[in-house]
């Protein structure tokens, strides 16, 4: 039981951030000096009497370990090869420091039997070795949690705090606290936080584990509720589980950690933000300090790099530059989207709904608004009520839609299906709210409402194979079109879960299968599915190597059984019914976040089938204007997005406002244009006609930005 390792079962809990990544730097050096000492005077109570416990605690394990037998081990290593060892006495980093020095000095973490494991931990029996760096997953995961205790043992220095969790996370890491005396994380405390981090990296404090009994723990870390309440709901009575020591920090952690801190090389504080305990806004109000770290000064300055493009191509700042969309305090974290955002947006439908003409689905329209028994039967009650909207209609408890999957159970139940009638594909663009915390919410990617490209396919079993298929070739199919890489993984059964047993394993073959005939490689999330099914999780990578994840592809045989739905076979008996199978599948997922991401993956660069802004049409004087109101009528009727600038400014200047506006075409009329029905075409996407651009009749022009709309290509060239 790590104390950072609760985050995975703990939502989102920032309420705003403070500072922005990108803009760090920066902001640094405009900050005003800390009016606060370096370090907190006198030193908090707890260090010494943790430091105590731990000493006496890590002495009294010494000897049990140094009693333990030393017997000659085999240690197999990924290649097959062995390497002898002494139990209780040979470590992984004994075994990497054999192999070469240079292996010894990279090396992050030690996997023994497919368990992540310290790499000066003794190894106590015949094993499976694995030495892994920064640049695998789970090292890197390893590398940032080590770095969180370096930014812990800094914070309890500087603010004389009490640490809640700090856990890796996608790109760095952050460490909680509550502060004493209600003082506030501001910006001028970051450059004493990384100088003490300094000083601890310098320090090569090793890490320390040591398992702990559960009163000890109590006892060890009884200053510090927010630990005493992790120990007393996660650990049971009579267990016990391990701290970690680097200098005069000592965390409940599970671990495993880098060596010493000096494998640091290269450390940032980012931002900071306010954070609720355990993510629930009953709790006590939090500080919380985000940083990254890394093993080489040079990766770090890569990744200032990538949070400055990112800052630039972020799409709450394109949004508001290219008015696409806004958001009010009167709705927090309900988007209002401008004419050029919503045209974005209807875009991204239609191609959806086109798609779905090809494919044999069918659109419904259900109720935003349903009385709670529905979430009752569905099971979404007891999993889901904390992330709903609710209120009272005529002494009966109502709420609005987070999900459509139980309308689409009522619709299908609604009256006696044949086989015959299956698959049966309901897809439905309605309105869905989700109660999320008002920390969490961040631009279009975490809302309160929001749309999907949500569908639900009814199917016989016989039929399932298929329809998965099907649904995986929808997925290449759109996300071939916007360019995206994407990674798949099957999520398995969850602790908590609906249902019997072997309809879950068989479940999960079916996916399985699925993705094996599908031909791309794929993992498994472990324990990570839905409550009423197993699914497959689609991670899309966007321009800046960023995982995202939209599409989702469940499988589902629990709500059949609880809305009692069924088919009649092809036997015609009275009794002879079967139940159907749902699959549930989203390709875009949320409309939102979709928006978010392509916003942010074309920097404000949309392609011509999804711009918003497609055509600027400009006349080189006045007396061209009716001119250019004729062309922009034409190309307003063929369907296309176009404007006409009608002001006062220079030629060049309405030149370069269009392409700062990023129209994907310029059409320039002049009295030659006029004359030959033609316009001077100058594409974003080509240098060349920039300069000068090219006189074409309008009617081939025309027909070449139908070619390129209908293609969707990823340019704008004619």
């Amino acid at each position: 039981m790590s104390s950072s390792e609760q985050l995975n079962q703990i939502p989102p809990a920032v309420k705003a951030d403070v500072n922005s990544s990108a803009k760090s730097a920066k902001a640094k050096a405009a900050a005003a000096p800390s009016a606060y000492p370096l370090e907190v005077s006198p030193e908090p109570e707890y260090l010494a009497h943790r430091i105590a416990m731990f000493d006496k605690l890590k002495e009294q394990a010494d000897q049990v370990d140094a009693a333990q037998p030393r017997a000659p081990i085999a240690v197999t290593m990924p290649d097959g090869s062995q390497r002898e060892g002494v139990a209780w006495q040979t470590s992984p980093m004994d075994i990497a420091k054999s192999i070469s020095k240079g292996l010894s000095e990279r090396v992050v973490i030690a996997k023994v039997d497919n368990v992540l494991w310290d790499l000066e931990r003794p190894l106590i029996a015949s094993c499976r070795l694995e030495l892994l760096d920064f640049e695998s997953e789970e090292g890197k995961s390893v590398f940032w949690h080590s770095s969180a205790h370096v930014l812990g043992e800094a914070c309890e220095k500087h603010y004389g705090c009490h640490l809640c969790v700090g856990p890796p996370i996608e790109d760095g890491f952050y460490y909680e606290m509550g502060m004493k005396d209600e003082r506030l994380v501001s910006q001028s405390d970051y450059e004493s936080l990384e100088t003490l981090a300094k000083s601890i990296v310098k320090e090569k404090q090793p890490f320390q584990r040591l398992e702990v009994k559960k009163e000890d723990l109590l006892e060890m870390f009884k200053h510090n509720q927010y630990k005493v309440q992790l120990i007393n709901s996660k650990i049971a009575d009579g267990t016990s589980t391990t701290v970690y020591r680097c200098g005069p920090l000592i965390d409940l952690c599970r671990g495993p950690h880098i060596p010493h801190t000096g494998r640091i090389k290269a450390f940032a504080v980012l931002k900071n933000s306010a954070s609720y305990f355990l993510g629930d806004a009953k709790n006590d109000s939090l500080q919380r300090i985000y940083g990254v770290s890394f093993p080489d000064a040079k990766l770090m300055a890569e990744h200032k790099k990538f949070l400055e493009e990112a800052a630039k191509r972020d799409h709450r700042k394109i949004g508001r530059e290219q008015e696409l969309f806004f958001f009010h305090e009167l709705s927090p974290g309900s988007c209002f989207f401008l004419p050029h955002g919503a045209r974005i947006y209807n875009t991204l439908m239609s191609f959806i709904k086109s798609e779905y003409h090809k494919r044999g689905y069918t659109e419904v329209m259900s109720p935003n608004m349903f009385n709670v028994k529905l979430w009752h039967t569905s099971g979404h009650w007891d999993n889901y009520k904390e992330n709903m909207f609710m209120f009272d209609v005529e002494k009966e408890t109502f709420g609005l839609k987070p999900m459509n999957c139980p309308g689409h159970c009522l619709m299908f139940g609604v009256r006696e299906r044949s086989y015959r009638e299956l698959p049966l594909r309901f897809a439905d663009f309605g309105v869905l709210h989700r109660n999320e915390a008002s920390g969490a919410l961040s631009g279009l990617t975490r809302v309160r409402r929001f749309q999907q490209d949500d569908a639900h396919l009814f199917c016989r079993l016989d039929q399932l194979g298929a329809e998965m298929d099907a649904t995986l070739d929808f997925l290449q199919h759109v996300y071939g079109i916007f360019g995206f890489e994407f990674s798949l993984a099957l999520s398995t059964r969850p602790e908590k879960y609906l249902g019997k047993l072997e309809e879950w394993d068989l479940a999960e073959k079916h996916l399985a299968d699925a993705l094996n005939r599908f031909g791309k490689p794929w993992s498994i999330n472990p324990q990570d599915g839905a409550f009423y099914g197993p699914k497959i999780d689609i991670l899309i990578r966007d321009s800046l190597r960023r995982n995202h994840q939209c599409a989702t592809l469940q499988l589902d045989f629990q709500l059949p059984e609880r809305f009692n739905l069924q088919y009649r076979n092809s036997g015609g008996e009275s009794s002879d019914f079967s139940r159907p199978v749902i699959i549930h599948r989203a390709m875009l997922g949320s409309l939102e976040r979709m928006m978010a991401i392509l916003t942010e993956n074309c920097a404000g660069r949309w392609d011509f089938w999804l711009s918003p802004r497609q055509i600027q049409v400009i006349p080189v004087a006045m007396a061209l204007l009716p001119y250019a109101e004729k062309v922009q009528k034409q190309l307003y009727e063929a369907g296309y997005f176009a404007d006409v600038d009608s002001s006062d400014a220079t030629l060049n200047k309405k030149i370069r406002n269009a392409e700062l506006s990023y129209y994907n075409f310029i059409f320039v009329v002049g009295a030659e244009e006029e004359s030959s029905e033609s316009v001077n075409v100058r594409c974003r996407d080509d240098v060349d006609s920039k300069a000068k651009g090219q006189v074409r009749k309008l009617e081939e022009v025309m027909d070449k930005l139908k070619e390129l709309k209908d293609s969707k290509a990823k340019f704008s060239r004619i």
